[in-house]
């Protein structure tokens, strides 16, 4: 049995007679996990990083979006407190079953856009189906630790009760460079690793070949004709 308190609180505002946009904001926790985030239309604002201690705006700063003052962070962790209060009342009237533990599935890894050499692209890493959160997510390059331009998200609820959690890490496409995404999670007895390598579709050469080809051998036939034909009207 999966054993997590959570309050979602989520609301639909109407701004203008043209649609209407979703207003997200959730809240949750368990023994080792606490969660509280706020979001629009499917995109995440700002949630509470625990570890840290500080409120995080994970959209890039050239998108205009709603922000969140400097107390927001103590709210969620004035909310956390309540949360887990709640969860101890809740395990005691239930006698503290025991808890699930689901191992994550294999992380996949994509290009956020379509992929050209030098020009700044987002890889996304992406791993499900895991029980207590979070993962912990490590990136390579070449075998190497990458630690710079990685930002991974707060975990999401499935609709099974499970998890799902993105981490996306900004890098410059080069051609032979290959990337890892590792993923830790209590279940594991050592991580699960997905590998990607940059590679870049060039055009195929066939057709020209082929085109080129059919052009010389044209060229040639014609050279041959003028040829004879100039020595036919000698000989005559």
């Amino acid at each position: 049995m999966k054993m997590m308190l959570v309050l979602v609180l989520s609301c639909v505002l109407g701004v203008s007679a043209d649609g209407l946009h979703e207003d997200i904001g959730f809240l949750g926790c368990s023994e080792t996990f606490g969660e509280v985030m706020y979001g629009l239309d499917d995109e995440e604002l700002w949630f509470a990083d625990f570890k840290r201690g500080k409120g995080v705006d994970p959209l890039p700063d050239f998108v205009q979006h709603v922000t969140y003052g400097d107390d927001a962070y103590q709210q969620a962790v004035a909310a956390q407190q309540v949360c887990k209060q709640n969860l101890e009342n809740s395990r005691k009237v239930l006698k503290d079953f025991p808890l699930q533990q689901d191992a994550p599935s294999t992380p996949i890894v994509y290009p956020r856009d379509e992929v050209e050499l030098g020009q700044k692209n987002f890889l996304i890493c992406h791993v499900t189906g895991f029980y207590p959160a979070p993962v912990t997510v490590v990136w390579k390059k070449n075998e190497e630790n990458v630690t710079e331009g990685i930002t991974t998200n707060v975990p999401l609820f499935n609709a099974d009760g499970s998890f799902n959690q993105f981490s996306r890490l900004e890098f410059t496409p080069k051609e032979g460079d290959i990337y890892s995404c590792s993923v830790s999670h209590l279940t594991l007895d050592q991580p699960r690793t997905r590998m990607w390598s940059v590679k870049v579709s060039q055009p195929g050469v066939g057709p020209a070949v082929f085109c080129g080809l059919g052009l010389t051998v044209g060229l040639l036939g014609v050279a041959a004709g003028t040829f004879f034909l100039i020595k036919g009207n000698e000989c005559s």
